[in-house]
């Protein structure tokens, strides 16, 4: 930590203010009523009138100003008045010498009690506010001058001076001292958004600080009188006045601009300081929040969000602002991402599986998602801004309203202990604040809704339930697709890039289908489906047999095989212990040149897997085991035909198999020998 020494460097700078009388002076004017507006939002907008005021070229091409320059965006607290409106009444006091307004100081401290009942950050904004909007004006009838005639006629009442490279180093004397200010700014800014209040005030030299902060604020507001001042003191000058005044003025701009630079880097040094230590609490105190016990969620949801706004949250289908209380005794599912989320499809899919899946009504009101986009830069650019307006206007979640305002602290905290990396995450917060899950996501796109409270406990509780089946592979990517396994129907699902092997497959299967087999095929590409299996399936929607999923539903069906992959090694299994894992790994990593097929009934366990050379051969012969598929059904006549019986006679194997739909009517064939088992019903 960077110690205040006694004493305020401003003293330092020998200004003829005591600062221990300007100070109380200060705090005699400051009257806060709990008003609050995005200071920094709003030091945005005034730094974007000074870049195109600044610019000497007048441009007919689009450019991306409106949005930054849009005040309307930016929100007040606490106050009816517009803010355009009280930027234009400081404005006008600063433009306006009224009679008994007195010196430099004695306006400043007028402005001071205008702006009593806003925090420092405020002040000093809404004060450059107001003088970038009179000088870009100004700048604004400078720059149009030579190319409309309604400019010459307004500069020639103000009498302003035509010669505008006269105005050069009064002009950039300005400019330096604006970026000085804007600089000294910005550390008020980042001083005041500190969540000191929430973290203790036991930081050291604190009250030293607030000193400065208010002496800064002062020179800050006494600066843009100074300018104002200057803007005003051009019009009506005498053509032999000009070059003299303009000297004098620079230099003075340019004596005020060197009292600011010299101290700025200690200043800077003391805010960078306070923001370090006050990061630190914060850290520790989310870390013994989310350890100590409580009865609900709402002091951790506080803590993450609501430390500058009572209502940081918003309804996304209706814009609706919302407290932190709406969630509690919810499960709450913190989606922390980019500001892009996710890939479009994965998004809907995503938005299917939590708003749309048929178990949603069984657990309706028992959990919430909460959208927390983070921005991996520095200050959030504006391509990240369209991707927030436009994804948090468009999904049914809930989302924080501004995520922009998020402490540093708060972002490094889900970095460090949740892991969150870049690739989205969804953590799981229950109604007692307890984190059970780091990333519950995969929970989402493979089981949905069906996965509350989408704990830790409850995905190792689903996946004991689960088998290699129709029904997992497939669950809810199509509703067809749902029937045709809740119906028990035969289903091929195949992948390959070949075309020619996949005419050569699909002529096979049909000759099958002609002798009377159901069996429905669906075509679902290769792992990280690119365009040219989008050709494929245009291909055979036009060929062949159709094609029942399109290119989203076919990367729909890949991204669940990998969220399982990446569930079951999360959960520390392995291929050579776990059934599933080991299907699932050898569909995502096949690396046949022809293709590949599985074959299986509803929600039958006897799943078969055969590669793209192996499965022609076989259908080659159907003739030949074709009459099994009476006795054995398709499936268990496809097996046998690929699998031989290794001997003759009745199977002596035991294999208990939970009861589904169907079984007791089919055959089954004995993974082991490649018999036909003999079946007993067992009663529980």
């Amino acid at each position: 930590m960077t110690s205040v020494e006694s004493g305020s460097f401003w003293q330092r700078s020998k200004s003829y203010l005591d600062d221990e009388i300007l100070i109380k002076k200060l705090l005699l004017s400051h009257d806060p009523d709990g008003r609050r507006l995005d200071s920094k939002m709003l030091l945005s907008v005034v730094e974007n009138i000074m870049f195109y005021a600044t610019t000497s070229e007048v441009s007919d091409k689009s450019i991306d100003a409106n949005l930054k320059s849009n005040i309307s965006n930016i929100e007040v607290i606490g106050s009816q008045e517009p803010l355009v409106h009280t930027i234009y009444k400081i404005a006008h006091e600063m433009l306006c010498k009224c009679p008994g307004k007195g010196d430099l100081h004695t306006r400043t401290m007028v402005l001071f009690d205008f702006l009593g009942n806003y925090r420092w950050d405020a002040k000093v904004a809404l004060a450059l506010a107001a003088f970038a909007t009179s000088y870009g004006e100004f700048c604004l009838i400078m720059q149009l001058r030579p190319h409309i005639p309604l400019a010459v006629s307004i500069a020639n009442f103000k009498q302003l001076p035509s010669n505008r490279s006269m105005l050069k180093p009064q002009l950039k004397a300005l400019r330096l001292l604006f970026k000085t200010m804007v600089d000294f700014t910005k550390c008020i800014i980042e001083f005041e958004d500190l969540p000191i209040i929430h973290v203790g005030q036991d930081i050291e030299n604190l009250a030293a600080m607030k000193s400065e902060i208010y002496v800064t604020a002062y020179w800050i507001i006494r600066s843009t009188l100074a300018c104002s001042s200057q803007i005003t003191n051009l019009t009506a000058m005498k053509p032999e006045q000009i070059y003299s005044n303009i000297i004098i003025a620079a230099w003075e701009l340019l004596s005020l601009d060197y009292k600011l630079s010299s101290i700025y880097s200690h200043f800077r040094q003391l805010v960078d300081a306070f923001r370090q230590q006050t990061e630190a609490k914060l850290h520790q105190k989310l870390l013994n929040n989310f350890k100590e016990p409580h009865v609900d969620n709402e002091d951790v949801l506080q803590m993450l969000f609501a430390l500058k706004d009572d209502m940081p949250l918003m309804d996304c289908s209706t814009q609706e602002k919302l407290g932190v209380s709406e969630l509690k005794s919810k499960v709450v599912l913190l989606l922390v991402s980019k500001p892009d989320l996710l890939p479009l499809e994965q998004l809907l899919f995503l938005v299917h599986q939590t708003y749309d899946h048929p178990h949603r009504k069984k657990v309706e009101g028992s959990y919430a998602i909460i959208w927390v986009p983070i921005s991996f830069s520095e200050t959030w650019t504006d391509t990240e801004e369209k991707w927030f307006n436009f994804l948090s206007n468009s999904m049914p979640c809930y989302s924080v309203r501004q995520p922009w305002s998020l402490y540093p602290a708060v972002i490094n905290f889900m970095k460090q202990e949740w892991n969150y990396g870049g690739e989205a995450i969804m953590v799981v917060l229950d109604s007692e604040k307890t984190i059970t899950n780091l990333n519950a996501l995969d929970m989402v796109f493979i089981w949905g809704s069906e996965a509350y409270p989408f704990s830790l406990s409850r995905e190792n509780e689903l996946w004991d339930g689960e088998q290699w089946t129709m029904q997992l592979i497939t669950n809810e990517i199509h509703p067809i697709l749902t029937q045709w396994v809740e119906e028990g129907r035969n289903i091929c699902i195949y992948g390959s890039e070949n075309l020619d092997w996949i005419r050569e497959f699909s002529a096979n299967i049909k000759e099958i289908k002609d002798a009377g087999v159901q069996l429905e095929m669906i075509y679902v590409g290769k792992n990280n489906p690119d365009e040219h299996v989008k050709h494929i399936l245009i291909t055979i929607r036009r060929e062949l047999h159709g094609s029942l999923l399109c290119f989203t539903k076919v990367q729909l069906f890949w991204l669940r095989l990998e969220s399982m992959r990446r569930s079951k090694s999360r959960l520390g299994n392995t291929a050579s212990t776990d059934h599933i894992l080991a299907e699932v790994l050898a569909l995502l990593y096949n690396n046949d040149d022809n293709g590949w097929a599985v074959f299986g009934k509803g929600m039958s366990t006897d799943i078969v897997r055969v590669q793209g050379g192996e499965i022609i051969q076989c259908l080659n012969l159907f003739q030949q085991w074709g009459e099994n598929v009476a006795q054995l059904e398709f499936i268990g006549a496809l097996r046998t035909a690929l699998e031989p019986p290794l001997v003759d006679g009745p199977c002596n194997h035991t294999e208990v198999i939970p009861y589904s739909d169907g079984l007791i009517e089919g055959s089954i064939v004995c993974q082991k020998c490649k018999r036909i088992m003999k079946k007993f019903i067992i009663y529980e």
